[in-house]
């Protein structure tokens, strides 16, 4: 250990040794990646991102390059890189979409959702407009119906009548940044 950091370093009863009242974790062995794991991953974390992780760990914990160990950890993360926003293509600025040259050649979606649900269990209406002729569907669905269930209603209701459409524009939401979209 570096002399410096050796005299500001304090030894507790149990014999670990603390920086500022933080237990110092030192390189050798696997305890650092044990406690990022336990911190990140277990079955009690929620896959925070890197600054909050590192905002957890800091009042308990510390160790030289900690955030940026942190960092790295997260970002190989793959459930994390499967899920987290930040991992999907930026939105970048706003632009105004071309005019389309055919009809449902180019759509909107969007959902209506916490409506009262009807005598069929429907509580959520899908919107999806045609961009040129702003014809539109409005398609009753349960805000709970799976992928599986929106591709064949999706099939059955609009592609059925209009053929497949080129581009669809939404707001982003999870359910349309599948790969059948």
């Amino acid at each position: 250990m570096g002399g410096m950091l050796e005299k500001k370093l304090e030894t507790r009863a149990d014999r670990t040794l603390c920086l500022e009242n933080k237990s110092w974790l030192p390189c050798f062995g696997d305890l650092r990646a044990l406690i990022m794991h336990e911190s990140h991953k277990s079955k009690y974390s929620i896959h925070p991102s890197s600054d909050k992780m590192y905002q957890d760990l800091k009042k308990l914990y510390w160790w030289p390059n900690m955030k940026e160990n942190i960092s790295t950890y997260v970002s190989k993360c793959l459930t994390c890189l499967k899920v987290k926003d930040e991992h999907q293509k930026p939105s970048g600025l706003l632009v105004h979409p071309m005019i389309p040259q055919w009809k449902w050649e180019k759509v909107t979606m969007d959902f209506i959702t916490k409506l009262p649900k009807t005598l069929s269990g429907y509580d959520t209406i899908w919107v999806i407009v045609d961009r040129l002729t702003k014809s539109t569907h409005f398609l009753p669905k349960k805000e709970t119906d799976l992928m599986e269930r929106l591709m064949r209603l999706y099939m059955k209701e609009v592609a059925s009548r209009h053929g497949v459409s080129v581009s669809i524009i939404s707001d982003r939401d999870g359910r349309f940044t599948s790969q059948f979209w």
